[in-house]
């Protein structure tokens, strides 16, 4: 496992962390006894950051990870998680509750990051008067360590770095293999404020594992098809031959401090943990990739998916 300094906050952390969407089955049946076993064994392998969300599940993931944690664990682990979700008022009372209630879930006195989640849900000014101050205030009480952003819209979050009032961002779908644009703005930007990087589904949804998401427009599939096509100098000859290569492009990039795995079986994690040794794409490679679809964004700006 590779390790390296998260930002600004000091914490180490390794470059693989451990999503918690499928641990609470949002993306279809897990066991509980099985989500308890891979997180220990997730944590035996070397891997020391975990992040989920209240909305994972329904407050299922929390739980799970907390039930798997206490055992005296909890110590082992750079636990981040999120504060309120969709459907919810990002208010300031709001926030403070839907923390409370992730501290109940997950068994704990403190969670080391908190993150607003999705803030392109509501107005910036919201965010900033409400939902903010709230994870402040829960910052000073000693409930929380670091504060954190979360959505995909690369320039919302370029917007709230230069706020200086954030330890972290994370982005999903946008430091991947056939849509890399975060790599223009954001992660320069993220690196002089030394922000912490988090980059979430590396496969984009499932395209790049050959397993869209059943949510996914078609025009966006065939879009993605046509870009996973001219990676055929990339794909291994196991199956799902563009797994391997995506996420090593992630994880060898400097300015990417956590690339998450969402494994929901012990074998998907084992596959991801073996690429975790350093070893990126080529370098002739990387450069063919980052010519083939530089600027060019697959997902829209917009929340549309």
């Amino acid at each position: 496992m590779e390790y390296t300094t998260f930002g600004r906050t000091g914490l180490r952390v390794s470059k693989l962390g451990l999503g918690g969407a499928p641990l609470g089955g949002v993306f279809g049946p897990a066991d509980e006894r099985d989500v308890e076993k891979m997180i220990h064994e997730a944590l035996d392998s070397g891997i020391n950051f975990i992040d989920t969300a209240p909305s994972y599940g329904r407050g299922e993931s929390e739980r799970r990870i907390g039930k798997a944690l206490n055992g005296g664990r909890r110590n082992e682990v750079v636990l981040a998680s999120k504060a309120v979700g969709p459907g919810e008022s990002f208010d300031y009372a709001t926030t403070i509750r839907s923390v409370e209630h992730s501290l109940v879930r997950l068994q704990t006195d403190w969670i080391d990051l908190l993150q607003i989640h999705d803030v392109e849900q509501v107005p910036y000014e919201t965010i900033v008067n409400e939902t903010l101050p709230a994870l402040e205030k829960l910052r000073e009480d000693g409930k929380i360590r670091y504060i954190g952003v979360s959505t995909r819209i690369l320039s919302l979050l370029e917007r709230y770095v230069r706020l200086n009032r954030f330890d972290s961002i994370q982005f999903y779908t946008r430091y991947m293999l056939i849509d890399h644009t975060a790599k223009d703005e954001l992660l320069p930007l993220a690196a002089e404020q030394k922000i912490g990087v988090i980059n979430g589904s590396v496969l984009g949804l499932g395209l790049l594992a050959d397993t869209p998401a059943p949510f996914l427009r078609p025009n966006l599939i065939d879009e993605a098809a046509k870009r996973m096509e001219q990676l055929a100098f990339l794909r291994k000859t196991a199956p799902h031959g563009l797994v391997e290569p995506a996420m090593r492009f992630s994880l060898s990039n400097p300015g990417i401090h956590v690339t998450l795995t969402g494994a929901a079986t012990p074998d998907v994690l084992r596959t991801n943990l073996a690429f975790c040794d350093g070893h990126g794409l080529d370098p002739d490679e990387l450069q063919q990739v980052y010519a083939l679809f530089q600027g060019k964004c697959l997902f829209p700006a917009e929340k549309e998916e």
